[in-house]
């Protein structure tokens, strides 16, 4: 039995510090700040202008208002300007000074000001849409209390544990590193990290993972993960890349914002020179320029790409899917094959005993079978008997103590249970023939038993008392809960049913894609084979998801047009390969994020579409008539502010596609 462990208060030590706001005030955010700052100096300006009062007072207010809301974007411009790089944001400062300089100060001030109300608000969706992902988990302690080899305890920052270090996580506190229990036992909200609605029962031998609940119990934890590499950290770090990386469709417009500012700008002096030299005023000719190079300016098309992707990023995250960039929530909108793993994908990937058969002869009816078999198996480590175990409780049987307890491997466990020597095991330990005539039908009714159990796809366990076998349990890795409408869903999005690749036998595997309604299966595979299925699909033109959990579908992952690891039971390496990461099991979700993909590309072509139209009519106007300064300034930051605001729609609780409700 687990020692029940020291429970006092923790000796003083550093107090913890405080973990990170999970939502960014307005105010923290510097471009906020300068853009209030600028606003509210511009409305101090404007009724003294508007009623005649005094021209250095209006002028003071203005100047101002030029310098707060524009000297950031104006060094930022003159910053890559040295580095040989035209920046947009320059373009809109020095518009602001042209039409200053002939005398339309206040245009100028209203273009500043708009200018940088439309960069704050960029700057804030950036920080909530980060601030959303950041909150997906809650961050793991920052302290933990780790045991000395002389018995004594000291408070130490995370960081500083190393793998081998023991730590002692008293109840409610958090689990401060990834490591497995010495010592003890408790129940363990695993929720931040699996997504379990309940509590898993820990004790000596479990994993348990930094961030987690400990419950009422003391746990001695044996680190096994350094911190920074804690399953916690990496989800962490895979979201904080994904805000730093762009998509295809940002990569090609940043290339071509270099070529098209150059020839905005060459546009911009052909617009001044050309109607100067036919004649007209020095004034309207700059005037007229000035407008054309704000109504020109590509800023709505830049913003175009990146709040529908970052967004839809957010709103997967919430779900439990985490995207590693923007790349990949783009490139997932794409698939037209998907390709799924079988065991802890498909199958949760943890054995359940699913059928309970006593034999004629043994006096047991079902419960008292499973209480027999758990009570023999309770002390017991192996999957298949953790299995056995909880099923007992599941069902609230009472377990008797086992004494004498022996485990052979690959053939089973035995144990003396109130008194009677019990055996759970294989069926070849059970099964050979019998002399006597009784023991020879006995014989056939359990190999008729196993035999059923094995053609159905369990994994037959005999129950013996003292040699006499008195039932035969059946196990199973069960089928998710949504497997089935799953593959309906993907089958609805790509056209095509899903493939099932698996490392199983035929008939296992066959059997399984019955049930869940896929026709196409390639069983008995190696990682390669796996790869290799994959890469002929990609040399065919498709583009192929691949979606697995193990250290076998890496290369599948890797080789495939985008890949996804169910993160509860993922490997190491399935999780890194991964494109992105289904941290809460919950298989209903790749479909959803599929089609948010899909929505938030819909998005940045719209965003497209409203950006050129813009530019187009605007500077059309410019060109053929006389569109006023501020009008122009509307048109254009109101087009910034559309495009944003439309790609932001997919933060919404409702952009969250639900479309396994209604499959079969």
């Amino acid at each position: 039995m687990p020692s029940v462990l020291d429970q006092r208060s923790a000796p003083p030590g550093p107090a913890p510090r405080p973990a990170p706001p999970r939502r960014t005030r307005l105010l923290a955010l510097p471009e906020a700040r300068w853009a209030l700052a600028s606003l509210v100096l511009f409305l101090l300006a404007l009724p003294v202008h508007l009623l005649g009062g005094p021209g250095w007072l209006s002028g003071t207010l203005f100047a101002a208002t030029y310098a707060t809301g524009g000297w950031e974007p104006g060094w930022a411009g003159l910053k890559a300007l040295k580095d040989r790089t035209l920046d947009v944001d320059l373009l809109m400062v020095v518009a602001a000074l042209g039409a200053a300089a002939i005398g339309q100060i206040l245009d100028g001030a209203l273009l500043i000001v708009i200018f940088a109300t439309s960069g704050a608000l960029e700057a804030v969706a950036t920080a909530r849409t980060a601030d959303s992902v950041r909150g997906l988990l809650d961050l793991a302690p920052t302290t933990a209390a780790r045991l000395l080899p002389d018995g004594r305890e000291e408070t130490v920052d995370t960081e500083r544990l190393a793998v081998g270090d023991t730590i002692l996580v008293r109840p409610g506190e958090r689990v401060g590193a990834d490591g497995r229990v010495t010592d003890g036992a408790s129940d363990v909200d695993q929720a931040t990290i699996t997504g379990e609605p309940l509590p898993v029962a820990r004790q000596v031998g479990d994993e348990v993972f930094a961030g987690t609940v400990n419950g009422s119990g003391a746990l001695r934890v044996r680190v096994e993960r350094d911190p920074a590499d804690s399953v916690i950290a990496r989800i962490v770090k895979m979201v904080e890349e994904a805000s730093e990386t762009k998509a295809p469709t940002q990569l090609f417009i940043e290339k071509i914002e270099q070529r098209y500012s150059i020839g905005m700008v060459v546009a911009t002096l052909a617009v001044f020179a050309v109607p100067l030299a036919l004649g007209d005023p020095l004034d309207s000719a700059l005037l007229r320029a000035m407008t054309f190079m704000i109504v020109a300016s590509p800023c709505a098309v830049v913003l175009s790409t990146m709040p529908p992707l970052l967004s839809a990023i957010a709103n997967a995250g919430r779900r439990g899917v985490l995207a590693k960039s923007a790349v990949v929530m783009e490139r997932l909108g794409q698939i037209d094959t998907v390709a799924l793993d079988k065991t802890g994908t498909l199958t949760e990937g943890v054995p359940h005993v699913t059928d309970l058969r006593p034999l004629p002869g043994g006096g047991l009816d079902e419960a008292a079978l499973l209480t027999l078999a758990a009570s023999a198996e309770h002390p017991s480590e192996h999957p298949l008997a953790r299995a056995v175990v909880t099923a007992a409780r599941e069902r609230n049987l009472p377990l008797s103590g086992a004494d004498h307890f022996t485990s052979t491997p690959g053939q089973g466990v035995t144990a003396t249970v109130d008194g009677r020597t019990v055996t759970v095991g294989a069926p070849t330990r059970f099964l050979e023939p019998e002399a006597h005539e009784q023991h020879q039908k006995a014989h056939e009714q359990r190999r008729k038993v196993v035999a059923e159990l094995e053609d159905a796809g369990r994994t037959a366990v005999v129950v013996a008392r003292d040699g006499v076998p008195v039932g035969v349990l059946g196990i199973t890795d069960r089928l998710r809960p949504d497997a089935a409408a799953t593959v309906a869903a993907l089958t609805r999005l790509t056209g095509r049913t899903p493939v099932l690749l698996t490392g199983d036998n035929e008939r296992a595997a066959r059997r399984l894609a019955a049930e869940v309604g896929i026709t196409e299966v390639r069983a008995g595979l190696l990682p390669q084979d796996k790869a290799a299925a994959v890469k002929e699909w990609e040399a065919q033109g498709r583009k192929v998801l691949v979606v697995g959990d193990g250290v076998n579908d890496a290369p599948a992952l890797a080789a495939a047009h985008s890949g996804i690891a169910m993160g509860k039971a993922g490997s190491d390496l399935a999780l890194e390969t991964a494109d992105a990461v289904v941290v809460r099991d919950e298989l209903a979700t790749i479909p959803s994020v599929v089609q948010l993909s899909r929505t938030a590309r819909r998005l940045v072509v719209q965003n497209l579409v409203i950006a050129g139209a813009f530019i187009t009519v605007l500077v059309a106007w410019d060109l053929t008539g006389d569109l006023p300064l501020p009008l122009g300034v509307a048109g254009h930051e109101g087009s910034t502010v559309i495009v944003g605001l439309n790609g932001l729609r997919l933060l919404r609780e409702t952009a969250w596609p639900r479309l396994t409700q209604d499959a079969p």
